[in-house]
C-alpha cells in the first residue's frame, strides 16, 4: 500500500469535484457530448471521481482499473456498434483515463487515447478542467465521426451527462 497515496485520496474532499467542475462546466460537457454524437455513431461518456472509494483504496487500485470498473458499470460497453468511449478522471491522483469498446480499440490504438490522456492532465494541471475537457471532446469526436461516421438513424443509447462519483 502506498501511504502518501492513500492520505492523499482520504484528504481529497467531494467538493474539488464542484470546484473543479462547476454546474455550467458540467452543462458544456453535456452539450459538447450531445453534439459530438451527432456527427459519429459512438457513444461518449465522462466520469468524474474525486477520489478513489475505500476498497479500491485499500487494493491499491490502479487509476485504469477503476475506468474498467466504471466502464462496467456505467454500461458504456453496452451499445449496439461496441462504440462507447469512457473518459475517467481521478482528482486525487491528477490522472485521465480513456476507456473504448472493442469496436472503437480495434481501430484506433491504445496510443493515441494515451496521448488524449496525457494532454488532458496538462490541461488539468494549469486548472484549465471545462476548457481541457471540451478540448479533448472535439478530438474525440474527430476520431469517431473518422471511424464511425453518422448514419441517417443514430440513436443515443448513453446518458450525456457527465458522472460525478
Amino acid at each position: 500500500m502506498d501511504i502518501r497515496r492513500s492520505l492523499r485520496h482520504l484528504a481529497t474532499p467531494d467538493w474539488t469535484l464542484r470546484r473543479a467542475f462547476p454546474a455550467a462546466s458540467l452543462e458544456a460537457i453535456r452539450r459538447a457530448i450531445r453534439a459530438s454524437e451527432s456527427v459519429h455513431r459512438g457513444e461518449l461518456r465522462f466520469a468524474v471521481e474525486a477520489a478513489l472509494p475505500i476498497a479500491a483504496l485499500l487494493r491499491n487500485a490502479p487509476a485504469r482499473e477503476r475506468a474498467e470498473e466504471l466502464f462496467a458499470q456505467l454500461r458504456v460497453w453496452d451499445t449496439e456498434e461496441n462504440s462507447g468511449v469512457l473518459i475517467y478522471v481521478l482528482l486525487a491522483d491528477r490522472c485521465v483515463e480513456i476507456v473504448a469498446d472493442r469496436g472503437i480499440a480495434a481501430r484506433v490504438p491504445q496510443a493515441t487515447w494515451d496521448e488524449l490522456c496525457r494532454g488532458l492532465e496538462q490541461a488539468y494541471a494549469r486548472g484549465d478542467f471545462g476548457a481541457g475537457t471540451l478540448a479533448a471532446i472535439g478530438r474525440i469526436t474527430a476520431l469517431l465521426a473518422s471511424h464511425f461516421p453518422a448514419h441517417p438513424e443514430n440513436p443515443n443509447e448513453l446518458p450525456d451527462a457527465p458522472v460525478l462519483l
